[in-house]
């Protein structure tokens, strides 16, 4: 199969697309079908974010975006958003000491595609996995619900870059649409523009 040459830009754990290629006004078809394409042959790699050891209040919004976020791909941290997990807890996932948990983490945020952060609580770790996350280029997107007397970190809110970093103030039934709007406008635009068209030889 002529394809996707080696050294073309795909991102990790990304596969080539095999579609014959279908005409239309000689625009190929599999352009205008790209967004069902990722879904189906790959799926996205989702890192959520929320607080831990600063505090588990709000584990249960973290499990109704874990599973809002499943639609999207596979959510590469589902542990955060385990209500048995505590602020106590020494073992995060598979990780069972912190210098596993941290290097857990950092070889999931490598492997993902994007970082959804609930960030209403104020936690350092979140705000490391931030920095990280910003730093290896991911595409990331904070979440906020506004409280009374309490503002978000400048380093969070200030931190906005179109189409690398944005912060939404949000009530819960904002989710599906705010969720909606970051895939397919943030993230699989730029794994869409990943591919090098030049090279691109359909089947």
């Amino acid at each position: 199969m002529a394809g996707v040459g080696q050294g073309d830009c795909l991102p990790a754990g990304e596969l080539p697309v095999t579609s014959r290629t279908v005409h239309s006004n000689n625009v190929p078809r599999f352009l205008l079908i790209w967004e069902e394409i990722i879904v189906m042959a790959t799926g996205l790699k989702v890192y959520f974010c929320g607080s831990i050891r600063a505090g588990r209040g709000d584990v249960e919004i973290y499990g109704r975006i874990v599973e809002m976020l499943g639609k999207y791909g596979t959510v590469l941290t589902p542990f955060v958003a385990d209500p048995n997990l505590t602020k106590d807890s020494t073992e995060e996932g598979k990780a069972k000491t912190d210098k596993e948990i941290y290097d857990q983490d950092m070889s999931l945020l490598e492997e993902c595609n994007a970082i959804v952060a609930e960030v209403t609580q104020p936690s350092l770790g979140v705000g490391f996995e931030l920095g990280r996350g910003v730093a290896m280029n991911k595409k990331i997107l904070c979440l906020y619900r506004p409280q009374p007397e309490k503002r978000l970190s400048a380093m969070v809110r200030g931190a906005e870059k179109d189409g690398c970093f944005t912060t939404k103030d949000y009530k819960e039934e904002d989710l599906p649409a705010i969720f909606d709007d970051f895939f397919q406008n943030f993230v699989r635009r730029d794994r869409k523009n990943s591919l090098d068209w030049k090279s691109y030889e359909p089947m």
